[in-house]
């Protein structure tokens, strides 16, 4: 019995914690994105529409998430700047990526493109093609490659 109900607890606190964390998700017009979000995406995607904007305020931090209409995702900070450019099955724009990563993976993996990369703190997170993982630190030096 007593394990029933320490399980129930758990179980409720997990949902607590879930809807919590969700709560502070909302769609928000495409308008209220930063000015500099909006001019990055009509310059590294032109053309495409916005399907919706998520505002997502965690723990302190404003975050955009932006969808467009050809299924990528993109993420920016509260300032505008990019964190995340995610084309899904296509490239991503030559320009957003750093040329020591560019042209790394051309040297190395000339047969994949880059579909993923991510904005860290101890540099960029890389996802090719054919979902190898490459991680670079902020001089663009390959520190990390996961299969």
């Amino acid at each position: 019995m007593k394990k029933s109900v320490l399980y129930f607890a758990a179980l409720l606190c997990m949902m607590v914690q879930t809807v919590s964390t969700f709560a502070n998700d909302k769609v928000v017009p495409e308008e209220q994105l930063p000015a500099a979000a909006q001019s990055f995406i009509q310059q590294a995607f032109p053309g495409q529409g916005i399907t919706y904007v998520i505002l997502d305020k965690d723990f302190g931090k404003t975050t955009y998430e932006v969808f467009l209409d050809n299924g990528v995702e993109l993420e920016f900070d509260k300032n505008g700047t990019w964190d995340k450019v995610d084309c899904v099955f296509s490239a991503v724009p030559d320009d957003i990526i750093p040329a020591s990563i560019a042209d790394y993976v051309k040297a190395h993996f000339a047969y994949a493109k880059i579909v993923k990369i991510d904005r860290k703190r101890y540099g960029y997170e890389v996802e090719l093609s054919d979902d190898l993982e490459l991680k670079f630190n902020h001089y663009g030096q390959l520190t990390y490659i996961d299969d």
